[in-house]
C-alpha cells in the first residue's frame, strides 16, 4: 500500500493515516466500507503543521461504546497541531453510508476526531452523532482527491455534492466558524479565504492557494494578516524581517486587525453566494 502511494504521488503514505485506519478496521471491523486519505497529503503536500485528513465509511452506525473506543485509540496515534517533533494531528471523520445515498443534506457524522476536541475527550465527552453543513465541503475535497486505504474508489460510493448544497455548506458553517476566532485565528482566517475562493471559482483547493489568491483582491490595508496566517501555515513561525516582533501565531495583539479582515471575509462570501461557481 505505501508502495502504491509513493508511485501515485511520489510521496510515502503519513504513518498517522495508517495508524488511523488500522484502529478503525480493529474496531469496526467487516462494517467498515471503505478508509480514504485526503486533503493536504494529495494537494499541495503536507505542510509543517497539517492535519493527516482520514475519511471513514461504514455500512451501519456505531454503537456508544465502539465510538469511545475509537476516540481513545486515536488520542494515543494522533499528534499536537504545533510542530514540535511529535505526530502529525489527525483529523478522522466517520460516516455511515446509508446516511449518504441517496445523498440528502445536510450531511451526518458518526464520529469527528480532531485535536481541537482533545480536552472535551479528555473529560470523557464525545459529541453525539450529528447533522453537519460542513462535512458537504469535506466530502467534495475528498472525492476531487484521495487515496483508498481500504475499498472501492471514493466516487463509487457517494454521489457529487450538488453545487448549491456545496454553496449551503459555506453560508450554514459561517457563523459558527467566526465564533470560534479566538484562539483559532490563522485557521479562520485561511478558511474564509478558502471558502470565498470556492465561491468565486468552484475550486477546492490548500489553504495557502486560497490565501494567495485573496491577497490579490483584499485592500492593501487588510493584507497583512492574510500575509501572516499563510507565512505560518507554511512553516514560518517567527515575524522577523517583517518589521515585527513575535510569532505568526501570536495574535493577541493584532485582534483589531484581525477582526477588520473577518468582517470583510464575510462580506464577500455573503456576495459571493448569489452567483453560480465557477
Amino acid at each position: 500500500m505505501m508502495k502504491h502511494f509513493s508511485r501515485a504521488t511520489g510521496q510515502s503514505l503519513p504513518k498517522e493515516a495508517k495508524a488511523a485506519y488500522d484502529i478503525i478496521a480493529r474496531e469496526l471491523g467487516g462494517s467498515v466500507v471503505g478508509g480514504y486519505l485526503f486533503g493536504s497529503a494529495l494537494v499541495g503536500g503536507l505542510r509543517p503543521n497539517s492535519d493527516v485528513d482520514v475519511l471513514a465509511i461504514v455500512s451501519q452506525p456505531p454503537n456508544e461504546q465502539a465510538r469511545r473506543r475509537l476516540v481513545e485509540a486515536l488520542m494515543r496515534v494522533s499528534g499536537s497541531p504545533a510542530n514540535d517533533g511529535s505526530p502529525r494531528p489527525l483529523e478522522v471523520t466517520l460516516l455511515c453510508r446509508q446516511s449518504l445515498v441517496p445523498w440528502r443534506y445536510p450531511p451526518r457524522s458518526e464520529l469527528v476526531y480532531g485535536e481541537w476536541l482533545r480536552d472535551e475527550f479528555a473529560r470523557g465527552r464525545i459529541p453525539p452523532a450529528a447533522d453537519d453543513p460542513d462535512l458537504a465541503v469535506v466530502l467534495a475535497t475528498a472525492r476531487q482527491a484521495s487515496f483508498a486505504l481500504h475499498g472501492p474508489e471514493l466516487a463509487e460510493l457517494i454521489e457529487p455534492v450538488p453545487e448549491a448544497d456545496l454553496r449551503r455548506a459555506i453560508v450554514d458553517s459561517l457563523p459558527g466558524l467566526i465564533e470560534g476566532l479566538r484562539g483559532d485565528e490563522r485557521n479562520v482566517l485561511l478558511t474564509l479565504a478558502r471558502m470565498w475562493m470556492t465561491l468565486e471559482t468552484g475550486e477546492i483547493t490548500p489553504k495557502d492557494v486560497a490565501a494567495a489568491w485573496a491577497l490579490e483582491r483584499l485592500p492593501a490595508e487588510l493584507q497583512a494578516e492574510m500575509a501572516l496566517a499563510r507565512r505560518a501555515y507554511l512553516g514560518g513561525n517567527s515575524l522577523e524581517g517583517n518589521g515585527l516582533e513575535g510569532s505568526c501565531d501570536d495574535w493577541s495583539q493584532r485582534m483589531p486587525q484581525v477582526e477588520a479582515l473577518v468582517g470583510f471575509l464575510r462580506r464577500a462570501i455573503a456576495c459571493s453566494t448569489t452567483g453560480e461557481l465557477g
